[in-house]
């Protein structure tokens, strides 16, 4: 009760969300199960986080994400008055086709989406009839495997996870939902008016925020890189950048965030284990720094020295300036997390 009034929940209805929430949030209401329980939609990989986060605060954000449970949740409520208990809780599909990790080892958006799992559980536990995860990419392993320490087994009971092969999840979506309650795209027979099989006039696809929704005080160019930890460095034309790491702890973690400033710039990882072998971990290529911010995570699976290179050799014109934040940070520790492998099931 006391974290409802702190986000006034009850009034939460008259709450007018910014008008990037209402474009490129991305979700919707499909239709209804057999026992008649709302059955949501949710494509995942229309989640422009970095837009979102740039666009709007935090709090905006978490209040939308509360005023759509909270409305399903209502649904659901008058669904059970109609058809049963059965009818009163929340049946999600959550779809990860495209779904890209990169955006999420950007911390702001990691740090949201794991406050927005934590809140689920400590006030909705009850909601999820069943959650049916599909098209998930071998990437999605990853994310999955840090995101279910947050879950508790109640709720991990609930979600089943597919791959990207509908022949394996669509048969089973139509033995809990009527084929006419479900997009075409899902293996139902529902479309939009002008024949668009993923109905996007019910279930809102998301899309990439605009910078002209990005807020005045936010970088031009998107950054995140409005922090004293960032080093500033200026990688001169012909030459390359390269920056030794030593990671003395196996599991430990390599972490990267930088930018380029007008122009774009080589990136790669390399590593020199105990025997002097040089190994390339990423290789050395170009990326386009200079109009998003390049963040990203690896594993390092044994004590070695990691090389970070930004390589200017190709450029005979330009000197780069470079805005960089690299870490090594120790394993995540066994008390919150375990090594259990997370399979993506083939049903």
């Amino acid at each position: 009760m006391k974290w409802r009034e702190k986000w006034e929940v009850e009034t939460l209805n008259t709450w007018e969300p910014p008008e990037v929430i209402k474009k490129y949030y991305p979700s919707g209401l499909a239709g209804f199960d057999k026992e008649g329980a709302p059955v949501v939609v949710i494509p995942f990989a229309g989640l422009d986080m970095w837009g979102m986060l740039h666009s709007l605060n935090k709090a905006d954000f978490i209040r939308m994400t509360i005023k759509m449970i909270e409305t399903y949740q209502e649904i659901a409520w008058e669904q059970s008055k109609k058809r049963g208990q059965a009818a009163g809780t929340v049946s999600a599909i959550i779809d990860m086709e495209n779904f890209n990790l990169r955006q999420y080892a950007w911390r702001p958006a990691g740090e949201v989406v794991l406050s927005l799992i934590q809140m689920y559980e400590a006030n909705y536990p009850e909601i999820l009839k069943t959650c049916y995860i599909i098209n998930a990419p071998k990437i999605f392993a990853i994310a999955f495997s840090v995101v279910k320490n947050f879950l508790n087994e109640y709720t991990l009971n609930k979600i089943k996870i597919f791959k990207n092969d509908p022949r394996k999840y669509q048969p089973l979506l139509l033995q809990i939902i009527d084929d006419n309650q479900l997009p075409k795209h899902y293996g139902g027979t529902m479309t939009d008016p002008d024949g668009d099989p993923t109905c996007p006039s019910k279930i809102h696809p998301g899309g990439k925020v605009p910078k002209s929704f990005y807020l005045k005080n936010a970088d031009d160019k998107g950054s995140s890189l409005a922090t004293d930890s960032f080093c500033t460095i200026v990688v001169k034309k012909g030459e390359k950048l390269k920056l030794p790491y030593i990671v003395a702890q196996e599991g430990s973690f390599l972490k990267w965030e930088f930018k380029t400033e007008g122009h774009d710039i080589k990136f790669g990882v390399l590593c020199k284990n105990a025997d002097e072998k040089d190994t390339v971990v990423i290789p050395i290529h170009r990326v386009t720094s200079h109009t998003v911010d390049e963040v990203g995570v690896i594993t390092c699976p044994e004590p070695a020295t990691y090389m970070v290179v930004f390589d200017n050799s190709y450029s005979y014109l330009r000197n780069k300036k470079l805005h960089y934040s690299i870490q090594v940070t120790p394993p995540i520790k066994m008390s919150m997390f375990n090594d259990e492998e997370v399979v993506v099931k083939d049903i």
